[in-house]
């Protein structure tokens, strides 16, 4: 069972995924799941993480943080309450669904939950 509240992934925008993808697997031994020609998901040893084709590469001051959530439109109407804004709403992917927000200070986070089998 994943643990709600902690960090549970880490996604990061690169502009050549077969590049990055080529270096963290030398440097590191990560394993890498491809989800098709834009997107492809890893695993340090411990925590999991993705790479995302994007137009820039994350900025050297952050990336995406990617929490668990049991229960994501709670988490949506809290995010709400707290004064923070849906940047993008809830949408599937494949094993879940997640959404972006940000908070007041507009630093974008995402909460995800697993498809319930």
């Amino acid at each position: 069972m994943r643990a709600e509240k902690q960090i549970d992934y880490v996604e990061i925008p690169v502009t050549d995924l077969a590049k990055t993808r080529a270096f963290l697997e030398a440097l590191f031994g990560w394993e890498f799941q491809v989800w098709g020609d834009e997107y492809m998901s890893f695993n340090d040893g411990r925590l999991d993480g993705g790479l995302c084709l994007a137009p820039e590469g994350a900025p050297a001051t952050g990336v995406l943080l990617v929490f668990y959530s049991e229960n994501l439109e709670r988490d949506v109407e809290r995010v709400q309450e707290l004064g923070g804004k849906i940047s993008q709403g809830i949408f599937s992917f494949p094993g879940g669904r997640r959404f972006h927000f940000t908070d007041p200070a507009g630093t974008e986070f995402a909460l995800w939950s697993e498809v319930a089998e």
